[in-house]
């Protein structure tokens, strides 16, 4: 137990020390500076932490989680963000750039009025407070708790150990976000993506294949390959039920989902507007879709491993990887990896903090109050919101303990309120240019109430329902558009204020990025491994 702690604190330690040293000569007080990183991030530096942000605790243990109940069909939550990442690329990206907009919702009132941007921002700050935030904390407890025992330190009393660590991870979060500004959140993010390649990426996954081929990696392989062929295929029926995703579900569902996550999303797009130019940003963004492509190798694959291992008597399933984890890794080598958990825990906690500081101070509190405020007063504002949110978030997350779906299957349904109408709203925003300022208002109203409706009433899966609420505002918007265009059609201005020179190697990263997942696609179904 000293040497696993004593371990994990030398390599926390250490990012830390080399993060401060990278952003140490950042001008963090203006809001370029602090929001956006001072609009200097490198195409690396955003792959890094668009990787991180996306690949946290709550990925690594409940993704792995929906492996081990439903086998491989959980990786199209990975695979189809190839998809999402490209139309990131080619089609938002350049428009969000020639606004040189800070946040997402600053677009909507470009194209729309200040109202929704307002809306907006107040919907995305809210879905943060109540579930991203508390979820990451939660699902980084999960992982912690287990590898340093702490629930036995506490006399069997989980949910007082899961408070424990929700409230060391969501202080020491809440430190970089706060403290550091967008910058330190990228470089930190960067150097834990190292740490987490090494640990989540590598180590484990042959650790897990050595450990169920009893000491031969390519045995592990064999077993794997041959021991449960309906947890290897990821094409289920249509009426398959979650955590099982059905295969019509596969590219429209998840699809969907992912495209409003990782395009309308402020903690993810965030990261991208701090670029130093499009060729940067489009660099990040196809080079973090081609890594999506492998995700199922450490997010998806581990958690069908201990499936095998154990024979699936796991009634928590969110406790699949955490327990593989205890049992594969040596004691020397625990320490090292509750630092990667730690690293990724961190990375998703302080982007989205990070964001709702940034949706707040620059979104909603010019709305609050007309005082004018210099750039060093709206940071002391933001960092003293960002106080107010850690402090709800801690609050919130040993709670989740009590989830009935599952950590993975929760966000994805609670994603399917909040981004999805922003998706549809975007979209729209840009290729209806007579669209009505009012229209956006009442697509966010039908689009929760219909959504709401279908998931409570109809016994489908909720992906399903997504796509459905998609359609139902696309038609309305267009429907409201047609009856009150608007009597000028929207031109998206070019305020210059990035390069837009694009990157020169996108299209052949995008041809081996869409090859592999077809590639992929065919190992994992009845044509491969699951027949």
């Amino acid at each position: 137990m000293v040497f696993t702690l004593g371990s994990f604190v030398l390599v926390t330690v250490a990012v830390a020390f080399v993060s401060w040293l990278k952003t140490k000569g950042t001008d963090e007080t203006s809001k370029d500076g602090y929001f956006l990183g001072a609009r200097s991030l490198s195409g690396l530096v955003i792959f890094g932490s668009l990787m991180m942000t996306n690949l946290s605790a709550e990925q690594l243990v409940g993704r792995n989680g929906q492996g081990y109940a439903a086998g491989m069909t959980a990786m199209g939550w990975e695979t189809m963000c190839p998809i999402a990442l490209t139309l990131m690329a080619l089609f938002f990206i350049p428009k969000y750039f020639k606004l040189g907009i800070s946040t997402i919702p600053e677009f909507l009132e470009s194209r729309f009025d200040r109202a929704t941007r307002v809306i907006v921002s107040f919907i995305f700050l809210v879905a943060y407070i109540v579930t991203m935030l508390p979820l990451v904390l939660y699902a980084g407890s999960v992982a912690m708790e287990r590898i340093f025992g702490i629930t036995a330190l506490m006399g069997g009393n989980r949910f007082m150990a899961t408070t424990v660590m929700c409230v060391a991870l969501g202080i020491i979060g809440g430190i970089y976000a706060i403290f550091g500004g967008l910058k330190a959140v990228a470089v930190s993010d960067s150097l834990n993506g190292i740490i987490f390649i090494i640990g989540a990426v590598i180590l484990i996954p042959v650790l897990a294949f050595i450990a169920l081929g009893d000491g031969s990696i390519a045995e592990g392989i064999r077993i794997f390959a041959t021991s449960s062929p309906e947890h290897l295929n990821a094409i289920q029926p249509a009426d398959a039920q979650p955590p099982y995703i059905p295969w019509p579900m596969i590219v429209l569902g998840c699809g969907i989902n992912h495209i409003s996550y990782w395009c309308t999303n402020q903690s993810i797009m965030q990261r991208v507007l701090g670029a130093k130019n499009l060729k940067e940003a489009q660099k990040g963004s196809l080079l973090t879709g081609l890594t999506c492509v492998f995700c199922p190798i450490f997010l998806v694959a581990p958690g069908v491993i201990q499936f095998i291992r154990d024979g699936g008597v796991l009634t928590d399933f969110d406790m699949a990887y955490p327990s593989l984890i205890k049992d594969i890794l040596p004691t020397p080598v625990l320490g090292f990896f509750a630092a990667v958990m730690f690293g990724a825990i961190l990375s998703s906690f302080n982007s989205v903090l990070n964001s709702s500081m940034t949706l707040f101070t620059l979104d909603i509190l010019p709305v609050i109050s007309k005082k004018k405020r210099t750039d060093a007063q709206l940071i002391t504002i933001a960092k003293r919101f960002g106080i107010v949110l850690c402090l709800a978030s801690i609050i919130i997350a040993p709670f989740l303990l009590y989830l009935p779906a599952g950590i993975s299957t929760f966000l994805n349904q609670m994603w399917g309120y909040y981004g999805v109408p922003v998706l549809a709203i975007v979209v729209m925003g840009i290729l209806a240019p007579r669209m009505p300022s009012f229209a956006p208002k009442a697509a966010i109203i039908v689009h929760i109430v219909c959504y709401g409706l279908m998931m409570n009433l109809l016994p489908f899966h909720f992906l399903y329902f997504e796509v459905g609420a998609f359609v139902i505002d696309l038609i309305l918007m267009a429907i409201l558009t047609k009856a009150a265009p608007r009597k000028e059609a929207y031109v998206l201005p070019d305020l210059e204020v990035v390069d837009m020179t694009p990157w020169k190697y996108r299209k052949p990263v995008i041809a081996v990025t869409f090859i592999l997942l077809a590639g992929i696609y065919v190992l994992f179904s009845p044509l491969g491994l699951g027949g």
